[in-house]
């Protein structure tokens, strides 16, 4: 059994909004810094239904992620930052994948060759 120290909550609560279907795909659509309306946000985020949009933005919006101007939905400073750190994540994924693509299959007994398949990447909730 492991124990996780006191700080883990706010990057558990982080990790627990980013889950959330469509989370990570607005902050991405609104990471160029150009404001975007719902109708707008709804195609960059690829097909999401307006429902599902509008709670992930109240979500995004009390988290302070987001913001709605008159001009549309943006990111706030906050928002940015996180971004950021998911823009510099692209890398690491990028070479994670090559890696588990050249090794092959998981293999039970060593944990070696995780593909993203095995990880969960590509599931939605």
């Amino acid at each position: 059994m492991s124990v996780r120290p006191h700080g883990s909550a706010p990057m558990s609560a982080l990790m627990h909004l980013l889950e959330s279907r469509y989370a990570m795909r607005v902050l991405w659509a609104l990471s160029d810094g150009h404001p975007q309306t719902f109708r707008l946000l709804q195609d960059s985020v690829g097909g999401a239904t307006p429902n599902t949009l509008n709670t992930r933005l109240k979500e995004l919006r009390a988290a302070r992620l987001v913001e709605h101007g008159g001009d549309g939905y943006r990111l706030t400073h906050l928002g940015h930052e996180v971004a950021r750190r998911l823009h510099d994540w692209q890398a690491t994924a990028t070479r994670w994948h090559q890696q588990v693509q050249r090794v092959g299959p998981a293999r039970p007994d060593t944990g070696e060759g995780l593909s993203a398949q095995t990880m969960g990447a590509g599931t939605t909730r």
